[in-house]
C-alpha cells in the first residue's frame, strides 16, 4: 500500500484506471479488500467478477475467431482467464499498491501474490459492472486485456487438438497416439461416441490414456486427444 490515506490513494488511483470518479466507493473499497483484512472483503465481487470476465472474454473470442468451435473457444477462455493471465493484469495496473491487507499477508509480501492480484482484479470487474454497466465492464475488460487478445495466433491456437497432438509427439521422436472406440449410445440419428486417446511415450511402462465423448467420432477423438495434450503439457513445462 501507498504512503498517506489508503482511502485517497485508491480513489485517485480509481479514477485514473477509470476516467470517472465511482459512483459508489464504497463498492470499490470492498473490492480491494482481502479477506486476511476483515470480514467484510472481495470475495462476493469476486464470484461475481469471474462471471462477467468469462462472459465477455466468451463474448469476443467468438467475434475474433468465427471459426473455432465450442473445444476451440472454451480452451481459449480458460487460457485468458485463469490466475496467471488475471495476476498479470493486476500487476500492470497496480492493483497490489491499493489493496488492504491483513498484517500477516503484508508482512509476507501478499500483494504480489498471484491468486491475491487475481482475485482483486475479478473483484474489481464484478465492481465496475455494479457501479457502472455492463459495457463499461466490457470497454474495462478488453482495454485491459488487449495485448494478450492480440497475441493470439488464429492458425496455432484453433488447430485441433489431434493435429497438434501428433505434431508435437512426431517433434519429440515419439510414436503416433492411437484412438480406441469404447462404444457408442442412443438412436443413430442423436448417437454419443465415448473414445479414448492412447499415447506410449519411450521408457514409459504405462501409456497416457484420456477419455473422451461427443456428437461424433470426430469430436471425441478431438475431445481426447485435448485431454492428452493437456496431460504432456503439465508434464514437459515442469
Amino acid at each position: 500500500m501507498n504512503a498517506g490515506d489508503p482511502r485517497e490513494t485508491a480513489q485517485i488511483w480509481l479514477h485514473e484506471l477509470l476516467g470517472r470518479t465511482p459512483r459508489q466507493p464504497g463498492l470499490f473499497l470492498t473490492a480491494l479488500t482481502h479477506r486476511s483484512a476483515t470480514e467484510e472483503n472481495n470475495e462476493r465481487l469476486e464470484f461475481l467478477g469471474d462471471a462477467v470476465l468469462g462472459m465477455l472474454v466468451a463474448e469476443e473470442l467468438y467475434r475474433r475467431f468465427p471459426e473455432a468451435d465450442e473445444g476451440d473457444l472454451s480452451r481459449l477462455r480458460s487460457r485468458l482467464v485463469s490466475a496467471g493471465p488475471l495476476a498479470r493484469i493486476g500487476a500492470e495496473i497496480g492493483i497490489g499498491n491499493v489493496l488492504r491487507l491483513g498484517s500477516g499477508e503484508l508482512r509476507t509480501g501478499g500483494f504480489r501474490r498471484e491468486s491475491i492480484l487475481a482475485d482483486a482484479t475479478e473483484a474489481l470487474i464484478g465492481a465496475v459492472y455494479l457501479d457502472g454497466s455492463l459495457d463499461e465492464a466490457r470497454k474495462l475488460v478488453l482495454r485491459l486485456y488487449q495485448g494478450m487478445l492480440n497475441e493470439l495466433q488464429p492458425d496455432a491456437e484453433l488447430k485441433d487438438s489431434k493435429t497438434r497432438l501428433q505434431e508435437l509427439l512426431q517433434g519429440r521422436g515419439e510414436a503416433l497416439p492411437g484412438y480406441v472406440l469404447d462404444g457408442a449410445v442412443g438412436e443413430p440419428h442423436a448417437q454419443t461416441f465415448s473414445v479414448r486417446c492412447v499415447v506410449q511415450l519411450a521408457g514409459d511402462a504405462r501409456p497416457i490414456e484420456s477419455a473422451g465423448s461427443g456428437s461424433s467420432r470426430r469430436r471425441a477423438e478431438q475431445q481426447a486427444a485435448a485431454g492428452v495434450l493437456d496431460e504432456l503439457a503439465a508434464r514437459w513445462s515442469a
